[in-house]
């Protein structure tokens, strides 16, 4: 077994990307504090060919080089805007035609591996901020709460590794289908 090399990977040019086909996600981060965890979901976005990340409230902006240290140039490939407000860009992609669901732990949360994939209208995904998770307001807006089942102590991920898990649930389950 050896390495891939760079080329034998196949990777998209810029210009490839943005005229690709893309998933029918978009991803709404509520006031995240590390540029960071930005940067990794803006790389996780390009990953899963992502339709795009809304950046809001205090969540950092491209460019920054805390960001582009995890992004690795993702910030360029995914398309990406600010609104001040997360209630806001929800209630925008709402009237576009998206369902919106917050990734949070809530009573009637619908546990991941239990959540209805069929995309018959695009979804967006809800992240909160590190401490205090996605606002009451956005989650009372939402069209539900997906929880990431854990069986630990902590019951809690990273910002960028809840969003690398549930973004594969979804990418993977509307791959199947295809």
């Amino acid at each position: 077994m050896r390495k891939l090399s760079m080329d034998a990977l196949g990777r998209k040019s810029l210009a490839q990307f943005k005229a690709a086909q893309k998933q029918p996600i978009m991803v709404i981060l509520d006031n995240i504090r590390s540029m960071h965890n930005v940067g990794s979901v803006f790389r996780t976005a390009d990953g899963f060919l992502l339709e795009g990340i809304v950046l809001c409230g205090f969540t950092p902006q491209p460019p920054h080089r805390d960001i582009q240290k995890t992004a690795l140039g993702a910030t360029e490939s995914v398309d990406w805007w600010y609104v001040q407000n997360t209630l806001d860009a929800v209630m925008d992609l709402k009237s576009k035609g998206y369902k919106v669901y917050a990734v949070e732990q809530t009573e009637g949360s619908i546990m991941l591996s239990n959540f209805n994939t069929n995309f018959t209208e695009p979804i967006a995904l809800v992240f909160g901020n590190e401490v205090e998770g996605v606002a009451s307001d956005v989650i009372a807006a939402s069209d539900g709460c997906i929880e990431i089942p854990q069986e630990g102590m902590k019951h809690s991920f990273n910002i960028s590794v809840a969003a690398g898990i549930v973004l594969w649930e979804m990418v993977r389950a509307n791959q199947s289908k295809s």
